[in-house]
């Protein structure tokens, strides 16, 4: 029953060692320090055990949690149903194995996704029951790390959120902090290194059994998409419940040394921001911080991607901040980049050669819309809405152009444009000069009049500026209200 389960998957090997050899030509100084383990009571909160790990509650609360992300399978193809209707039997098992050391975690199955950016990003998706482990590990240690962690690290953190992230960075800039040292680490997951990581832990875990599920943990195989498997000697796999907060023990030592030189700085997992007042006081800060991150994280900054600018001119999670005027409030608008990924969400979503109709082609439209602005929405402020109606305009003209198509006969598309109310003459010269087709006749002034906004929002279609302007008219008392009292 266990090993189905991938309790004790046969191909479970000891992990070679706990960290990676330095390159060739590396000095010491470059490799940097090792955090030295401490004691565990300095927090005054109670020690991080196994049992705790455990018991039975912990175990099927980590369960629950795993099943509501309905995650796939693993490489043992066992789904969070199949584990369910084992959990009674499951739990016992995995209690008595992680107590007595005997449990090892399965391999991981790697999937690529895009990247937003270009490129892909490597997931790892751990078996159902490995990730109840880590899940199970995850909630104790995460109330305790929890409370140490800076306030200017937002990612993956109860109560906190890119939202919340792209206000505190407002702050800084209203402040007058109005240039920014962007910086990113280079394959940031996948370089961790893990020596390193196990030292931080050892600082506040006392329990070897709980350090060696952590390593094994770490150490798991690597399923590829083309069947090889290969050994982890660094990084922490995206994908399990566990990664994030590890990726946050190890980028907390990044917001301490930051926070004692005094630098006003936002983070979101491995995108942080510093803000600085000047050009030259940018180009200093990103030099030393550089070097701290290669000589003491043993992580790389990727040059490429990072830069010493204004923050109107940088991507921060989809958004960038503006200030105008040196008084005046700094406004928060969609970046180029994230305009340009609707508009190509958008495409995808209005072909005009599958055949479907207006009335399906806008409702799948609505569902993509909704939770567009629901998201981004909520931080940027009331200058946004000229870059929504921009994108508004661009959604319309991409189902103008499906309305044309299923007209068909260009005779046919004169017909129904006079029967909308547009001049006889005017749709017969509309169509018909040129030779033009069927996008550039979707954006004819005599199309847009007859296929209006009215058009279409009595078709169901869902406006970005319009969920907009209601989302901010129903926030905006509330907001008032906090900030009065």
């Amino acid at each position: 029953m266990a090993g189905q389960l991938g309790l004790f998957p046969e191909t479970a090997e000891t992990p070679q060692g706990a960290g990676l050899v330095a390159k060739a030509g590396q000095t010491a100084r470059a490799r940097g320090p090792v955090p030295k383990s401490g004691s565990t009571t300095q927090s005054g909160l109670p020690a991080m055990t196994m049992e705790e790990v455990t018991s039975e509650a912990n175990l099927r609360g980590a369960f629950e949690e795993v099943a509501r992300n309905h995650g796939a399978p693993g490489p043992d193809g066992q789904t969070i149903e199949h584990v369910r209707e084992h959990l009674d039997e499951l739990v016992t098992k995995l209690s008595r194995s992680l107590n007595d050391g005997s449990y090892r975690p399965g391999r991981i199955r790697r999937a690529w996704i895009p990247k937003p950016g270009g490129g892909e990003r490597g997931l790892g998706i751990p078996d159902v029951v490995d990730r109840l482990v880590q899940q199970a590990v995850h909630r104790v240690l995460s109330w305790q790390y929890e409370s140490e962690f800076h306030p200017s690290s937002h990612g993956f953190r109860p109560g906190r959120s890119c939202h919340t992230a792209i206000a505190e960075a407002k702050g800084h800039i209203e402040a007058g902090y109005e240039w920014v040292v962007d910086l990113d680490l280079e394959k940031f997951f996948d370089r961790v290194n893990h020596q390193r990581l196990m030292a931080r832990l050892e600082v506040r875990i006392a329990d070897r059994r709980l350090l060696d599920l952590i390593r094994w943990m770490l150490k798991a195989k690597v399923v590829m998409p083309d069947g090889v498997v290969v050994n982890t000697e660094e990084g922490v796999p995206q994908g399990g419940p566990l990664s994030p907060l590890l990726s946050n023990i190890v980028l907390d030592e990044l917001d301490r040394e930051l926070a004692r030189r005094g630098h006003r700085f936002v983070r979101y997992a491995d995108d942080c921001n510093i803000y600085v007042r000047s050009e030259h006081a940018g180009q200093r800060v990103m030099a030393s911080v550089v070097d701290f991150i290669a000589r003491r994280l043993r992580l790389k900054v990727n040059a490429a991607k990072s830069a010493v600018a204004r923050p109107r001119d940088r991507h921060f999670l989809g958004f960038t901040l503006r200030r105008e005027s040196k008084d005046g409030p700094a406004e928060v608008l969609l970046s180029r980049r994230t305009e340009e990924r609707f508009s190509r969400r958008i495409v995808e979503l209005t072909p005009r050669t599958m055949g479907q109709t207006l009335k399906r082609c806008i409702s799948r439209l609505n569902v993509y819309v909704r939770g567009w602005i629901g998201f981004f929405g909520v931080s940027c402020t009331e200058r946004v809405r000229w870059q929504l109606q921009v994108l508004d305009a661009h959604l319309r003209r991409r189902l103008r152009a499906i309305v044309i198509k299923q007209w068909r006969r260009r005779r046919s598309i004169v017909r129904k444009l006079i029967k909308l109310g547009s001049r006889p003459k005017t749709a017969w010269r509309t169509v018909y000069e040129g030779h033009k087709a069927i996008w550039a006749i979707s954006h004819a002034p005599t199309v847009e009049h007859a296929l209006s906004k009215t058009y279409f929002v009595d078709r169901g279609l869902e406006s970005l500026d319009a969920w907009y302007a209601k989302k901010h008219q129903i926030i905006a008392p509330a907001q008032l209200a906090l900030k009065l009292g």
